[in-house]
């Protein structure tokens, strides 16, 4: 299923990104068309805020659709469209897309957005949000996707920051079980919002048409007259986009990223990360409101010349836990990427994978999966259900690509459960103690990348320099701090074990949380489990496990607890002092997948904690409170 490293391969490449970065970046700058292309790669005149290809200029729109159809690749397919929430289906070539670009950014320039504004768009996983982010770099303008359906404060605060001339949104987002009017919470939004933007333009769905006010155009209409512009070429390090970080609170921290970086970043990783080549399929099963959604659905499948998946579905629910499968065999999926909680919850619905033999998925050669810990048992069960690699890889919202990885179209590395492998060129990681010097392998510290980040990664934080460099720069000189904590072994391979501050004290000795649930989550019958750390009088801190069983099962609760706290002492030993586990319905989770384990240390310890803004559904956290209020 892989094969061993080559002596010439991944690792010549990597030392030489380290080594060369000049060299490096601008021979995979080529891969990119320039109106003027860069003869420096990486300016750091003004460290330690980098920037990359500094006397580059190029068109981000360009690259992802007019010079396809340009080298006579118009008539394949450039996006595929599949509802089951709907039941609605639609593909558009390469031609159609850009086409249908063309004239969206002529509607905005109609509007007056020029380059430079910044265009928020609020909207769900319909086709008409990829032809706006396209159409605003098309025009240079910075578009803010915010994901469909949050909050009206959360909108506004955005909004506020980001300062956009325009929003678009459509009327509504479609969930399995209901319809969501995205207009009112826009409408509540705006009034509560400082910033007032000229006009929002909403894209109408038959399901939930909205009220339209003054300010208000309608897409259809406002496409109806719109004439097609062509693209306008900008600095490499002009900024793309703006993408607000879940969970803020407070001013929310909007990361940059920029066009020529960004482009050059993505378009090398496709093919040497995701081994995915031109006119291949390419589906990530996330959101358009993601930094997933932004990287792995629009922009790196259409820079590559690949056809990529959007889907607005769930990965069980619409209709069943054989869905992902459905997509696979239907569209002839190459890679599938999606998070490590959407094939649990797949094995929760469906434990022997029965719902597989439905589906011819022979097209699929790799499932990459990121977004959080990987855990051994999801990793081993993906692996026997699918035979192909399964491949963990491990980035973050700020970086837009992988930092960690194993480079499957470079050179495939053995897979290793419970590690993404290996850093990705340009990302010098190092593990470091808290006196910033690196440890030796198998040794656990804070997982630092040395300065400069590679391309593709955040410029800054939006309109706040110095913000960037206190939450990122400040903990350990010359280094970008990831906030996670792991480890390296002996190989060089990269062990993720979660946020730092899921490191907890029992009694002077620092635990894992990660690493007790990899023996949870190795139970035959836990589908999904989560462990926190709370406040105990005596050791400081113990452990708490939740686990959620999977479907179908006809024993008793209580002795697959008691099995689990057995497992967790023989397996780490006493010190662990996991003595409670609780078996309960759900765990609550950000839309995306990650589960909220701060959230329900806060409520353990008995503080009053605000919701997190990206929670997918408040009734699980509310279920809980009487579990992790009870200290048993």
């Amino acid at each position: 299923m892989t094969q061993a490293p080559k002596q010439d391969g991944y690792a010549a490449e990597y030392r030489r990104s380290l080594e060369d970065p000049e060299g490096f970046w601008l021979d995979a700058a080529r891969a990119i068309d320039w109106t003027v292309a860069p003869t420096r790669a990486l300016d750091a005149s003004e460290a330690p805020l980098y920037r990359w290809f500094p006397d580059g200029r190029m068109n981000t729109c360009h690259n992802a659709l007019d010079r396809h159809v340009d080298a006579g690749r118009g008539e394949q397919l450039a996006l595929v469209y599949d509802s089951p929430v709907t039941d609605r289906k639609a593909a558009y070539t390469y031609r159609e897309l850009r086409d249908e670009v063309a004239r969206f950014a002529g509607a905005l320039a109609g509007l007056g957005v020029t380059q430079g504004d910044r265009v928020v768009i609020y909207m769900p996983m319909v086709p008409e949000a990829v032809v706006a982010m396209l159409a605003c770099a098309r025009i240079g303008a910075v578009h803010s996707v915010v994901f469909g359906g949050f909050a009206a404060r959360e909108l506004a605060v955005r909004i506020d920051d980001a300062r956009p001339k325009l929003v678009i949104a459509a009327s509504c987002g479609i969930e399995p079980a209901r319809v969501v009017p995205y207009k009112p919470l826009l409408d509540d939004a705006l009034a509560l919002a400082e910033h007032r933007p000229e006009h929002c333009v909403i894209r109408q769905r038959p399901q939930c048409a909205a009220d339209m006010t003054g300010r208000d155009l309608d897409w259809d209409q406002v496409m109806a007259t719109a004439e097609p512009v062509d693209c306008v070429p900008v600095a490499a390090t002009d900024p793309l986009y703006i993408l607000y970080t879940s969970g803020t609170t407070g001013r929310p921290k909007g990361v940059v990223r920029d066009n020529g970086g960004h482009a050059v970043a993505l378009r090398w990783s496709l093919e040497n990360v995701y081994d995915t080549h031109p006119g291949e399929v390419f589906w990530a099963a996330s959101d358009v409101g993601w930094v997933v959604g932004h990287s792995y659905i629009v922009y790196a499948p259409l820079l590559t010349g690949c056809t990529t998946v959007l889907y607005e579905g769930k990965p069980v629910g619409t209709p069943d836990a054989g869905a992902l499968w459905r997509v696979v065999a239907e569209h002839r999926v190459t890679a599938l990427f999606t998070a490590p909680t959407a094939i649990r919850a797949v094995k929760k619905e469906d434990p022997r994978g029965a719902l597989l033999h439905a589906h011819d998925i022979g097209s699929l050669r790799h499932l990459f999966l990121a977004g959080e810990r990987l855990d051994p048992e999801t990793y081993h069960w993906a692996t026997d259900l699918l035979g192909v690699p399964v491949v963990d890889n491990w980035w973050q919202t700020e970086t837009g690509w992988p930092i960690v990885a194993n480079p499957m179209g470079l050179e495939p590395h053995p897979l290793k459960a419970g590690s993404p492998t290996v850093p990705m060129p340009g990302y010098d990681v190092r593990i470091l103690d808290p006196t910033g010097r690196e440890v030796p392998p198998g040794a656990d510290g804070a997982v630092a990348i040395r300065l400069p980040l590679p391309p593709g990664t955040l410029l800054t934080v939006w309109q706040d320099d110095a913000r960037y460099v206190r939450s990122y720069l400040s903990a350990y000189s010359g280094y970008y701090l990831t906030g996670d904590g792991g480890r390296k072994d002996d190989d060089g391979y990269v062990y993720v074990m979660g946020r730092t501050d899921d490191v907890i004290n029992v009694a002077g000795h620092r635990l894992s949380t990660g690493a007790m649930e990899e023996v949870l989550a190795a139970h035959p019958d836990v589908a999904e489990c989560a462990v926190v750390g709370v406040a105990d009088p005596l050791k400081g801190q113990v452990p708490r496990g939740l686990v959620v069983l999977k479907a179908g099962l006809d024993r008793d609760p209580r002795d697959i607890a008691t099995e689990l706290v057995a497992a967790v002492r023989e397996t780490i030993g006493p010190v662990a002092a996991l003595r409670r586990v609780d078996v309960v319905a759900a765990l609550p989770k950000t839309r995306s997948g990650k589960i909220l384990r701060r959230t329900m240390r806060d409520i353990a310890d008995g503080r009053d904690t605000e919701l997190p803004s990206t929670i997918d559904d408040p009734a699980v956290i509310e279920a809980l409170r009487p579990v992790l209020r009870d200290d048993g």
